[in-house]
């Protein structure tokens, strides 16, 4: 490689340096005018982290809830008790579903459509980044299947504690309470009557005077959730009513899995429970009583027929029958004959003139032949039920039923349609058409077309939409009638009566805050306030460590500038002295 050459050899490598350029000395006087320049601190972007508060200082009790209710009356009143308890402590009620932060999902485990409503919800919020909170009898009745993991769960007897389970939730974590309410080892009905709740209709108010029943029937998941008989004392449930009717409620719904078995646990009875009510209920009220099976009405006939007669009580009973079949009903471990069906209703009707009986009946149970079907067929041919509740079977898993050799799908069906076919054959109110009737109005139709009444029997009636009719006992004549419903015209000359109760809340509006819960609900926003506080004192502290910390460093930065520049001057006035 060749070598590099040079025509000038140079002594020092300081010989490199023009006459033009700066001497080094002349370096060292200009350093008396450089001035270090200081990055400029974002003060914005300090503000903004000094205000923003930590990313785990998620509060609950300001977010929106959505509320979803599949299922029977006595779901209804769970659904509208966790509503009443989360929005007396802030939370906002929201009937938008997008718009809410956490989904509510109070299922029923009747039917696998209502299973399958509620498993597609499930995974429509988790799509949409939800938090999800899960109640009711499918959660209650398995709660390890595999579409629930990893979700909060609240147990039927535990909606009492919707608060807690919902807290947690938004806090990120997974609940589950599916424990019993007891009383010295004694099974209670469940979570307090006296709790806040949200009534869907403010005129209505659905009590639960017991959960669970004294059944095993092999088709049945409900038992699985609701479990055995457990009644709440008469005392409570006439205290839950009293306080609906100064509220404003003009109509009260008895519910439960089976009203006639109420109070075996506890040594009273169902007729015992209502003749206390009908003590309360004021004049232009009324009282609907829920489903009861078949044994235990037996034994109460005569002073049912009495109760059923009161003025204040609607003349209707629900009374599932499910199979006019005999060697059904066996397979079915319902516990009673067909003859005695027929013994309850005959001996009803007769007692009771007018009366609405509605009744329930599987198509296609395990076993059930055409003959059995056909049985069945005749039963409602004869009696010509106003109100029947036509279902299908569907082997709910878990269930006795589920394992017993099915009756072909397609059999299932035809014979839903046969039955249905033969229900809409007739027309149970033509005979009505001319009579004048005494309403109470309760609701709006589904159409928003008209209001919705019931008379004596527990039949609907259709008036027109006079805001003045809403809770009130109105006259009406009926010109018209459907499968359904009847049509009511007003009586022009006739007063429209307002029942001896306060005025009915707004809707949305929270009732039942006792003293007790107001008191609990101060000490928990108190815990909240103090929570809050605390955080932002932690916040605060933080934040003046961090300003201490700046600080720290902008004054070491600035000692270090200053120490270099007091060794450059004192390196300069060396050499030029020297």
């Amino acid at each position: 490689m060749p070598s590099a050459s040079c025509d000038t050899l140079l002594d020092d490598i300081e010989d490199i340096v023009s006459q033009e350029d700066s001497k080094p000395q002349d370096r060292h006087f200009a350093r008396k005018h450089v001035v270090p320049k200081v990055r400029k601190r974002n003060t914005h972007k300090y503000l903004e982290e000094e205000d923003s508060p930590p990313s785990d200082s998620t509060i609950p009790g300001i977010q929106k809830i959505w509320i979803r209710t599949w299922g029977c009356s006595h779901n209804n009143s769970d659904g509208e008790y966790m509503a009443g308890q989360l929005a007396a402590y802030g939370y906002k009620i929201t009937e938008n579903a997008s718009d809410a932060d956490l989904w509510l999902l109070n299922s029923c485990t009747v039917k696998n459509p209502a299973e399958d409503h509620f498993r597609n919800s499930i995974k429509k919020a988790q799509e949409e980044n939800k938090k999800i909170v899960l109640a009711g009898c499918v959660p209650q009745a398995q709660p390890r299947q595999d579409y629930l993991k990893g979700l909060s769960v609240i147990g039927v007897q535990q909606i009492d504690r919707v608060v807690e389970v919902v807290e947690e939730t938004i806090k990120g974590h997974s609940v589950r309470l599916l424990g019993q309410k007891k009383d010295n080892g004694k099974r209670l009905g469940g979570a307090r009557l006296d709790l806040p709740k949200i009534r869907k209709n403010p005129l209505i108010e659905i009590i639960s005077i017991n959960t669970g029943c004294l059944n095993a029937c092999t088709y049945c998941k409900t038992k699985h959730a609701r479990g055995n008989l457990a009644s709440y004392p008469i005392d409570e449930l006439v205290d839950r009513a009293k306080q609906s009717f100064q509220e404003g409620v003009c109509e009260i719904w008895l519910t439960s899995e089976d009203t006639g078995a109420y109070g075996r646990d506890i040594g009273t009875s169902l007729p015992a429970l209502l003749w206390k009510l009908v003590e309360v209920i004021p004049e232009g009220a009324m009282l609907r009583l829920g489903m009861t099976n078949p044994p235990y009405i037996l034994e109460h006939l005569e002073e049912m027929a009495k109760i059923l007669n009161h003025p204040r009580v609607y003349a209707f009973l629900h009374i599932p029958v499910q199979s006019a079949s005999d060697t059904v009903l066996m397979e079915m471990k319902r516990e009673y004959c067909v003859a005695d069906f027929k013994r309850v209703v005959d001996f009803l009707k007769e007692k009771v003139p007018g009366i609405t009986i509605a009744t329930d009946i599987i198509c296609g149970f395990p076993g059930e032949t055409n003959q059995d079907f056909q049985e069945t067929v005749k039963l409602v041919e004869e009696y010509k039920f106003p109100s029947l509740f036509i279902n299908q079977f569907y082997p709910r898993p878990g269930t006795p039923a589920a394992k017993m050799e099915q009756v072909p799908a397609q059999v299932k069906k035809q014979r839903t349609k046969d039955l249905s076919r033969v229900f809409h054959s007739y027309n149970p109110y033509v005979h009505k058409v001319g009579e004048r009737q005494q309403v109470l109005v309760t609701e709006e139709s589904f159409d928003s077309k008209f209001y919705v009444a019931h008379n004596r029997f527990y039949e609907q009636v259709l008036v027109p939409k006079n805001p003045t009719f809403m809770g009130k006992m109105v006259e009406v004549d009926i010109y018209e009638s459907g499968k359904h419903f009847m049509k009511g015209q007003p009586v022009s000359d006739a007063k429209v009566y307002t029942p001896s109760i306060s005025k009915p809340l707004a809707k949305g509006e929270v009732s039942g805050l006792t003293e007790e819960f107001r008191n609990r609900l101060g000490n928990h926003l108190s815990s909240i306030s103090h929570t809050s506080a605390a955080t932002q004192r932690a916040s605060a502290s933080s934040r003046m460590v961090l300003r201490l910390q700046r600080l720290h460093q902008d004054c070491a930065l600035r000692l270090s500038v200053g120490l270099a520049l007091f060794a450059l001057l004192f390196a300069f006035f060396v050499k030029v002295f020297n």
